[in-house]
Formats: C-alpha cells, structure tokens, sequence
C-alpha cells in the first residue's frame, strides 16, 4: 500500500478497493483491499505475474469498472458516483489512454487520430502538429497506422491520450510488441510527458528492462498491491 495523500491533491487515490469477478464456484477476487495514490506528474509502474489483478486496476482507475467496495478518486471525481451515462465523458477529459500498438485507428492519418479525440470530447479545433512534435512524430502527421514503425505507433498514441489534457494516463502493457531499443523509447518518452504535462501515469507492465525509467515499481500479486 503506498503513502496516503489528499485526494484533491492527488491524480488518483484508490482506498481499500475489492473487486470480484465471475459467478458461483468460478467467482475470484481480482482485487483485494487495493490502495494506491499517484500524485500529478508521478509515473508508477505496476509488475506482476499475469492474472494479477493489474488489468482489473486499470478498469477501476479508468471508470470501466466499479469497485465492489472502497472508493476511487480522479482528480478529486469520486468515481463511485458518477452514473453509467457520465462515465464516458468523464473518461474523455479527464483520463487517457494508451494501449498496446498504439490501438490507432487504421484509416486515419496521425493527425487525424488527434482531432478525433478532440472532437469526441467537444474540441473541434484540435491542432496536432505540437503534440505530435513532443513525441517526435510530427513528420508523420499525414502517415497512417500502416505506414508507422510499432514504436511510431505507440508514440501517436500516447500523444492521442494527452490531446484532452487529462490529469491521469492509464497505459497497459506499451512495449510489448516492441524490440528493447524502443521499447525503452516508448517509456522514456512517457516519463518525460508525465512531467511535462504533469499528468500522473499509471503503466502495467511485464517488460522489467523499463522500470528505471519510472519514479516508483509496484508489485501486484494475487489482488494485492505492495511495493
């Protein structure tokens, strides 16, 4: 369990979460007694043997899935609150996402995956160009998923999830189907926006090479989460 903070200082604090999944004999608990606080600008990353409970996290943190108990704050939001209709729009401008390969839509050209995310969330006058930049790929603008490099990918999406601005970055397992060299990349660069933009990144993780690059490395293990 990491140190307790504030919630209206913290991106994300989870408090004594349980989460269980399944019915009758094959009902297990993904979570158990869960807590953690990530402040702003804080990059945690999360290992542990799959079946963990690392996926159900993310789901928690990112409004997918409520807890059975305990509570989740998002920049204050506590999201055992917000109704099933809301929860899509908060997700919009308040959390991204980054997924494996980027999940980059393949008819749309860099840029436009960019002003897609805006427009979702009720900004049509996105510019991709500056984000695009900060991640290196603004040579790119014009180029669709089939024209990238897997690293390429995963860096127009992790521009994708900051168009929004949010205050918390949920990223599942980004170097996966990266070679070493830009899979340390990848988490870099995820390093340096998280200070950048000050928003908290929360990345799960098998790829044990990347941890130097975050400020804390968790353990999940059976539900559980220790340091």
């Amino acid at each position: 369990m990491t140190t307790p903070t504030s919630t209206t200082t913290s991106a994300l604090d989870i408090r004594d979460v349980t989460l269980e999944l399944g019915d009758g004999d094959a009902r297990i608990r993904a979570l158990d007694n869960v807590s953690l606080t990530v402040l702003p600008g804080e990059f945690v990353a999360i290992v542990g043997p799959s079946g963990s409970g690392k996926s159900s996290l993310l789901a928690v943190a990112g409004a997918l899935t409520k807890a059975d108990s305990g509570t989740v704050h998002v920049h204050g939001t506590d999201l055992g609150r917000i109704r099933s209709n809301a929860a899509a729009r908060f997700r919009l401008h308040t959390i991204g996402f980054v997924f494996q390969s980027g999940n980059l839509i393949p008819a749309l050209t860099a840029g436009d995956q960019l002003r897609l995310a805006g427009r979702l969330a009720g900004n049509s006058s996105v510019d991709p160009a500056p984000l695009l930049d900060a991640v290196g790929m603004k040579h790119r603008l014009k180029h669709r998923p089939g024209q990238l490099s897997g690293g390429e990918r995963q860096r127009v999406g992790i521009a994708r999830a900051l168009v929004n601005s949010p205050s918390l970055l949920l990223v599942d397992e980004p170097t996966a189907a990266l070679d070493r060299a830009r899979s340390h990349e990848v988490v870099q660069l995820l390093a340096v926006q998280a200070r950048r933009a000050n928003v908290a990144v929360v990345m799960v993780t098998h790829d044990h090479d990347v941890l130097g690059h975050c400020d804390r490395v968790l353990e999940m293990v059976d539900g559980t989460l220790s340091p």
